[in-house]
């Protein structure tokens, strides 16, 4: 008697599907944050009706794209070193965190346009919570200034990066200088006086 293929084989399928969707995404909105989906979709080798069988929308495609992102972000963020002098790890933070940026930019320009800006500040939780612990300690210590809350500095540091990619698109910073060009920004604004 012959039997159908279980369901888990079909959903391993769906999950490569949904992968070489994110995967072609991720890589596509890097080079190119306007890119079609019936681009995305040939590059990663399934039709249209695959494509939108998974994401509804392009929203839904940059949101997970940008899930999938920020979450090997984090995972490569998590060893760093994080100890230590606060102003020093800051630094470290600051080197490591702008690569991640710096090669994800043009999807941070997807999500922009498709994303609300809520959206996007709850997608960068853990990145944002990472540096919120490590700028309280510092604050704790008196290396970074205590008159202004965490949560502020915190989201100054996120738009210094990100105005960094930004005057990387318009031309006025070259980008082997903007994790210097950061850390010496976020460090006169944050040491404490």
């Amino acid at each position: 008697m012959a039997s159908s293929p279980p369901a888990p084989a079909r959903r391993a399928d769906a999950q490569r599907n949904i992968d070489a969707i994110l995967d072609a995404a991720v890589e596509s909105f890097a080079r190119r944050p306007d890119t079609t989906l019936a681009e995305i979709a040939k590059a990663a080798g399934v039709g249209r009706v695959t494509l939108y069988g998974h994401f509804a929308s392009r929203a839904d495609l940059v949101d997970a794209a940008m899930t999938r992102v920020l979450e090997h972000g984090d995972a490569a963020l998590e060893p760093l070193e994080l100890d230590g002098d606060p102003a020093e790890a800051l630094e470290r933070l600051i080197a490591t965190s702008w690569q991640l940026i710096h090669q994800s930019r043009s999807l941070l320009v997807a999500a922009q346009k498709e994303l609300s800006s809520a959206r996007i500040r709850d997608l960068h939780a853990g990145p944002a919570a990472r540096a919120e612990r490590l700028l309280a300690r510092g604050q704790s210590e008196g290396v970074f200034r205590s008159d202004l809350p965490t949560s502020w500095l915190v989201a100054t540091l996120h738009n210094v990066l990100h105005g960094a990619g930004d005057e990387i698109n318009a031309g006025r910073l070259n980008p082997e200088d903007a994790a210097r060009a950061v850390s010496l920004t976020i460090l006169a604004a944050f040491t404490a006086r």
